[in-house]
């Protein structure tokens, strides 16, 4: 098990629920759009945002940005390690440092001084597009120099007497990412941030993350994850969550539906995309089972919170086991108002 870091209102590591991070691809210092975007990633389930630091006017944001959210934000800083310190002086969290490009490790000291006044956390991340040149030069493997780099920072860190570390070493190769993440786990006792970056547009993402971030998270490594996806944000974040649902690490509102075959006798995938869309947002722990025969859609609806069963025509519906009842007609309507009255009935919310 790492050890637990605080990062603003809440820990990571040291056996704390995995959190998940997304990343703002607005100008920082737009703080009117970047509060917006920050605001609909916590209203999908993020638990820490991280906001590019490239100048000045973006560090100084942070001011502003830090009052309209209680999840942590995080500066990413890359070159200058000045920003960092800027960042932190107006409230970041924490900020995440890449060895590969912020210069003399002497400027990573100076970050390290404004974190301990300031009560910040400091992620070492590396990525495989920016390996630190002289670890390079070291070893023709990459993945090693990527982890001397974040080794050599650690080492130096302590050496100052500062432990308040986050590490990630990630590539856009699957591989190579669940690779060095086994590595950092056995080499540190610091909680690590894991994902595979540049992982493509949200449909490549969604496979490669998935892949890769639940090898690692079935191997019993990573506290915090992020689904790196072309575009929006938000959409990182729900996959981000059914990747932790699908791995039974938290619980959320899940649909399960079946892929049909030639004995369906209703429409189950408009039915299924309808429940889909309606439960979108939703996060009261509820499993609902969307199936369209006999085979295996009763066992299904009987494991589920509520489900139904297609027969022809019609569907039989199930609330945690026992049969309660027979849509006919509208079969996707008359089931979701099923749907909002369970959910009020036992959450009085959705």
């Amino acid at each position: 098990m790492s050890r637990k870091v605080r990062i603003g209102n809440l820990f990571i590591g040291g056996g704390e629920k995995i959190a998940v991070q997304s990343m703002t691809n607005t100008r920082t210092r737009d703080t009117e759009a970047t509060s917006v975007q920050i605001k609909r990633l916590e209203e999908a389930g993020c638990d820490i945002v991280r906001c590019a630091v490239r100048n000045e006017e973006d560090a100084e944001a942070f001011e502003t940005l830090v009052g309209i959210t209680k999840m942590p934000l995080v500066a990413d800083i890359h070159f200058d390690y000045r920003l960092a310190i800027a960042a932190m002086e107006n409230g970041a969290a924490k900020v995440r440092v890449n060895p590969g490009n912020l210069g003399e490790i002497e400027n990573f000291g100076k970050v390290l001084d404004c974190a301990e006044a300031n009560g910040c956390a400091v992620r070492i991340g590396v990525n495989g597009g920016s390996v630190n040149k002289s670890d390079r030069a070291e070893t023709p493997d990459k993945e090693e120099a990527m982890l001397r780099s974040v080794e050599r920072y650690v080492k130096y860190a302590e050496g100052r007497g500062f432990y308040d570390l986050v590490l990630a070493a990630k590539s856009s190769s699957v591989r190579a990412t669940v690779s060095m993440g086994r590595k950092l786990s056995e080499r540190f006792d610091y909680p690590l941030h894991i994902g595979v970056t540049e992982a493509g547009v949200y449909e490549t993402s969604l496979v490669r993350s998935a892949v890769g971030i639940g090898s690692l998270l079935l191997d019993g490594i990573g506290d915090t994850i992020r689904v790196s996806a072309t575009g929006d944000p938000v959409p990182e974040v729900r996959a981000a969550r059914l990747i932790l649902e699908s791995l039974g690490l938290i619980r959320c509102t899940e649909v399960v539906s079946c892929p049909t075959c030639g004995r369906c006798g209703i429409d189950l995938a408009a039915i299924a995309e309808k429940v889909n869309a309606h439960v979108e947002g939703w996060t009261i722990p509820i499993k609902i089972a969307v199936m369209g025969c006999v085979v295996n859609g009763p066992g299904e609806a009987e494991d589920a919170d509520i489900g139904l069963a297609g027969g022809e025509g019609c569907a039989a519906v199930f609330r945690k086991g026992v049969p309660c009842g027979r849509i006919e007609g509208d079969i996707a309507e008359n089931f979701l108002k099923l749907l909002d009255d369970y959910a009020e009935e036992n959450f009085g919310k959705r």
